[in-house]
């Protein structure tokens, strides 16, 4: 860290708390609305906020979303425990509300400073929480926006850190204020708070900040880092273009349950549990891969069913399978091209995804169109079932690789997935605009591949077709071989939403399981005797039929309960991505592009596609 940096820091903690009331007098006569948070009292996870409000209308409407990060409505104002406002002569001045989320205050035409009391402990990459470690905010979660000013400037204060504790965003920052255009801009900017490990570096033109909350026992530094080098330049290259000077990684690596990722446009927050980051950085480099790439495909090359975002309800898009699945398939193209994944691997990665999609009834009924509009259903675990539902992210990622090689087919392999991206980037995102969902993605591949692409969107995006694998797979000297083999059975389904508990949705008539005591409606509070988390499902595939497997479950019927039983065996088909037995050199030429996500004569640059 630089010195001057450090005495800034040195310098803000120890006024903060001073230059509260001070501050907060001078920015009522600001023309710029201006929030202040304080870390009231991080034992209890309450936090107070203040927002003062430039002279305008006489009556000021405030909303706080009820949505953000993930595609589920979760109603924050829930944590509000009072809200209060007062003139610039300290008078009273009443609150009405007008919903669960929305207040009015009168007689604000001189201006107004509004309070309110916020209880924050939901942890992750999509929560807000304070406790006496540290803050982490995603801010749309604790600051409401006067309706009128959404797109107003502001500035955002913080006041009574505790000592020692420093403050990490990409919001910028001067003095001791940080800045925002408007309240999108601030709210898309999460922000850690505590006694944070940082790693800079740069990295093909950029400045990188990793930020961690975690143990340093718990991970080397050194090796993600070094891991995030090859992943940002091998990204980087493959757009041709990077649009920021600073990005920031915030990492969380708690000890015990946990995992996920959230993008935004200059940052990205990444959670996953200590003990899986022990194993191996493999599950890291995909999520970071992942999320970095968002900088490009949802923050820049962005759906106009998401525009303008909706903090009041859902924004609903057929998209997703495009803006998160496509993601998970330029996230395995750029772990190729750092060299953190092997042929072998990606195959491998890619037998998993297919035989997922095949395992799930529902891809015949709920197309990847659909999957997407459904998306604000995924809290409810009725439509985790695989006979409810499919996954976007799944068919999504799936759907580009076929995409990749229908137009590799079309050109003699002079036109990849990389030049629809690029063309996307080069035609709306740098021209601010959006596209017009599944039309928006077909008109991009038609214009670099000059192809009529209406078959494949009507049978596979649209529709709910079998996707012919070996038609696709067959250019580059490969198929896919389905067997039945034996696969343990626990007994249950059981699935987790991103910061609920396990939850048992389904328990298999008859089995060991039943026979145990298990429920439906049971929460798993420890599997094989951890506490249960994103890796349980993992866990459950590590074992073997004939094995114990142990349970902690609690109902509110039924109580905390122990239970064990010996896992039972399915016949259930496996897909496998195999070689072809006769490869010819041309096919062995395309896969060799086909892995790098380049055409066989690429340039590297949108702009030596066909237009």
């Amino acid at each position: 860290m630089k010195p001057y940096l450090w005495l800034r820091r040195v310098v803000r903690l120890a006024c903060c708390a001073a230059l509260y009331t001070s501050w907060a007098i001078a920015q009522s006569s600001s023309p710029q609305i201006s929030y202040t948070i304080s870390l009231t009292s991080p034992e209890q996870h309450l936090l107070e906020v203040q927002i003062v409000l430039p002279p305008g209308a006489a009556e000021r409407e405030l909303q706080l979303p009820v949505w953000n990060a993930l595609y589920q409505v979760r109603d924050f104002s829930q944590y509000i425990n009072w809200i209060r406002a007062r003139n610039r002569a300290g008078h009273a001045i009443e609150v009405h509300a007008i919903n669960d989320s929305r207040w009015r205050i009168d007689n604000a035409a001189d201006g107004a400073i509004v309070e309110y009391q916020v209880y924050a402990d939901v942890s992750g990459p999509f929560g807000a929480q304070l406790n006496t470690h540290h803050a982490f905010f995603n801010l749309a979660e604790i600051l409401m926006y006067p309706v009128d000013g959404r797109t107003s400037p502001l500035t955002l204060h913080f006041a009574q850190l505790p000592n020692g504790w420093r403050i990490a965003t990409a919001i910028q920052a001067s003095a001791l204020n940080f800045h925002a255009d408007n309240y999108d801009r601030l709210v898309d900017s999460p922000v850690e708070i505590g006694t944070f490990q940082e790693s800079d570096f740069d990295e093909s033109g950029g400045h990188f900040r990793v930020i961690f909350d975690a143990d340093p026992a718990d991970y080397d530094a050194q090796k993600i880092v070094a891991d995030l080098h090859r992943i940002i330049a091998a990204a980087i290259t493959w757009m041709n273009d990077r649009p920021f000077d600073t990005y920031t990684f915030f990492y969380h690596f708690p000890r015990g349950p946990g995992g996920g990722g959230m993008e935004h446009a200059y940052s990205t927050a990444i959670e996953i549990s200590a003990g899986a980051l022990k194993q191996n950085l493999d599950a890291l480099d995909s999520v970071s891969a992942h999320e970095f790439f968002h900088l490009w495909n949802v923050k820049r090359i962005r759906p106009e069913s998401l525009e303008p975002i909706d903090y009041t309800k859902e924004n609903f898009t057929r998209a997703l399978w495009f803006s998160e699945g496509v993601t998970s398939t330029a996230e395995g193209l750029i772990q190729l091209r750092a060299g953190l994944l092997s042929e072998r691997q990606y195959l491998g990665r890619l037998s998993d995804e297919i035989t997922e999609l095949e395992r799930r009834p529902a891809h015949l009924a709920q197309s990847a169109e659909d999957s997407s509009m459904d998306a604000w259903l995924e809290g409810f675990s009725y439509y985790r079932r695989p006979e409810r539902s499919i996954s976007y992210y799944n068919k999504g990622e799936l759907l580009g690789i076929v995409l990749d090689l229908a137009m590799r087919d079309a050109t003699a392999d002079r036109v990849s997935l990389r030049e629809v991206l690029q063309w996307m980037n080069a035609n709306f995102a740098r021209k601010g605009l959006f596209f017009d969902d599944s039309n928006g993605v077909r008109q991009a591949a038609e214009a670099v591949s000059h192809a009529d692409l209406a078959s494949f969107f009507t049978r596979y995006v649209a529709g709910t077709e079998e996707i012919p694998w070996d038609d696709f797979l067959r250019s580059v000297g490969l198929h896919v071989e389905a067997a039945t083999i034996t696969v343990p059975d626990p007994g249950f389904i059981a699935s987790r939403n991103f910061d609920g508990p396990m939850a048992v949705v389904a328990v298999t008539p008859d089995s060991e399981a039943q026979r145990a005591g298990l429920q439906v409606g049971d929460t798993i509070i420890e599997l094989l005797g951890e506490p249960a988390g994103q890796e349980s499902s993992q866990e459950i595939a590590r074992l073997n039929p004939g094995d114990w497997i142990s349970v902690k479950v609690q109902s509110r019927r039924a109580g905390e309960r122990q239970l064990k039983w010996k896992v039972g065996g399915n016949q259930e088909v496996q897909y496998e991505v195999k070689n072809l037995d006769q490869i010819t050199a041309a096919q062995r030429a395309r896969r060799a592009a086909w892995l790098k996500g380049e055409a066989q004569n690429d340039s590297g640059s949108p702009e030596a596609a066909p237009k």
